[in-house]
């Protein structure tokens, strides 16, 4: 990987500014993510970290379901192994370790989690059409940037490319100090 796009991404070394109780405070993980989580859904958590919302996630579908953590550092995978290791949750949560450029699985899911990672992505029209080839037809994409990092009109134009692509905003729910856009397939 070039340095270039390490400069891009929020180092391992940071994670503890990820997952602390403050963020919790400000950032609860259940009430962001309540109104689109239900039990026997298929959930992507891109760009997992050290797995802030994968936890919260895999409790949200109690026995049933699954989440996918994915991450292109394996040590914020290793952060959500430790954290999981033993309890029932490791029946619930699959690791993944994208590839350098593409998240590089196959598994159809219902629901997509892309919290504050998109602004890190080199390439992101070929994010988002790998992102519609493993969408369910009826799923979700949940996509949230920090307003610190990404300007409204920024925002607004990975939006237009984003239906560009095939996808349509169904809401535009509120998250402290964020952009926001619920989107799905366009039919």
């Amino acid at each position: 990987m070039s340095n270039e796009k390490n400069k891009r991404i929020c180092p391992v070394e940071l994670a503890g500014g990820l997952d602390n109780s403050v963020r919790r405070f400000l950032q609860n993980p259940e009430k962001i993510l309540k109104p689109y989580i239900h039990e026997g859904m298929t959930v992507l958590d891109l760009g997992c970290g050290p797995g802030f919302f994968t936890i919260e996630i895999a409790k949200m579908l109690k026995d049933s379901g699954k989440v996918i953590a994915a991450d292109l550092q394996e040590g914020m995978l290793e952060k959500v192994t430790k954290k999981i290791k033993g309890t029932e949750l490791e029946q619930r949560i699959l690791i993944h370790k994208c590839q350098e450029d593409r998240i590089g699985m196959t598994e159809n899911v219902d629901f997509v989690l892309v919290f504050y990672m998109i602004h890190e992505v080199p390439n992101q029209d070929n994010l988002l059409r790998e992102l519609k080839s493993i969408l369910k037809p009826d799923g979700k994409i949940f996509i949230i940037e920090p307003k610190f990092h990404v300007s409204k009109k920024s925002f607004e134009e990975m939006i237009n490319k984003i239906k560009d692509i095939g996808f349509e905003i169904i809401d535009r729910p509120k998250v402290f100090f964020s952009r926001t856009a619920l989107m799905t397939i366009k039919i």
